[in-house]
């Protein structure tokens, strides 16, 4: 189903970009959020960091971030902090390489690589048994949840799940992302990547050629996009699934939004017209800014929690 929602951006951040950037340069609500730091080994001889908040039982929601997101992105810890505040568990699971130490396998993470998240959520099934889990993926952890729900189709131990900001077609949002004033965000992007590669990249279609793709298995980036990208996985999904999209999603183009025949009865995507990408904020003074995603993701996963 796709639907219009309740959202009024501020009137003090009418522009995409402004909604975008707000967070990372001006929150300061959310400050030394207290985590409690789970290693988790992976098969294969690697890890993932859990950060905990919450009581020790009760409704478990896992966060995924972005691209070189991690427990430091304030958007993850805001939205911790409204789990918590809801009397459920919250864990953010940062991606290999993001918990501020470096993975063991040359390996690191990627927007199909949905086997670390299968594997965190199928141990968190088996030590709580009966416990309801739900999912909130933001951006490219927002591609990889959604991709696994359709894997998973009728199978999946998720109780409900939110993907917010969706890169649908990772080639298109490569592109978008090279564009205007966009380029900003690429440059931050890829200045985190190639900190870790300690090699020099001008585009993230570039370094997902040279490194994401080979690294992990393709022969390129076309064909990691291909194989990546979640909107051909949309209609096979079998979990009550939100979607939150902003069309002025300065990592989008407006071909991205998918058509309701692609959602599988399960998924509502809630449209917006201006919100950014991983904005949605509003408030009626900058001083006392209202963060809609922590009201509207709870209020949702309450149905089911």
């Amino acid at each position: 189903m796709k639907t219009k929602t309740q959202f009024e951006p501020a009137w003090w951040l009418p522009h995409a970009h402004l909604q975008t950037l707000w967070q990372g340069l001006c929150r300061r609500d959310i400050k030394n959020l207290r985590v409690k730091r789970e290693r988790f080994e992976l098969p294969d001889g690697d890890f993932v960091d859990l950060d905990w908040v919450g009581k020790d039982s009760g409704p478990i929601v896992v966060i995924l971030h972005g691209l070189e997101g991690s427990i430091t992105s304030l958007y993850a810890q805001g939205m911790l902090n409204a789990i918590k505040q809801h009397g459920w568990r919250g864990v953010l699971m940062n991606f290999r390489g993001c918990s501020g130490e470096h993975n063991r396998l040359p390996r690191l993470y990627h927007a199909g690589e949905t086997r670390d998240l299968a594997m965190v959520v199928q141990s968190l099934s088996q030590r709580n048994p009966g416990v309801p889990i739900a999912t909130i993926g933001f951006s490219l952890g927002g591609n990889v949840l959604l991709k696994w729900l359709g894997e998973t189709g009728n199978s999946s131990p998720l109780t409900a799940a939110i993907a917010i900001s969706i890169p649908f077609e990772l080639e298109k949002s490569v592109d978008r992302i090279n564009q205007g004033f966009s380029r900003v965000y690429q440059w931050y992007l890829l200045n985190s990547l190639n900190k870790k590669m300690r090699v020099k990249f001008k585009t993230l279609r570039e370094f997902d050629n040279k490194i994401t793709g080979p690294l992990h298995g393709f022969v390129d980036a076309n064909e990691y996009y291909s194989k990546s990208s979640c909107r051909q996985y949309l209609s096979l999904i079998r979990v009550p699934t939100l979607l939150l999209q902003a069309k002025d999603d300065p990592f989008m183009t407006d071909d991205l939004l998918p058509d309701p025949n692609e959602l599988s009865g399960y998924v509502t995507l809630e449209i917006v017209e201006n919100g950014g990408h991983v904005g949605f904020i509003s408030g009626r003074f900058p001083w006392n800014p209202e963060y809609w995603l922590e009201k509207r993701a709870p209020e949702f996963l309450s149905e089911y929690l």
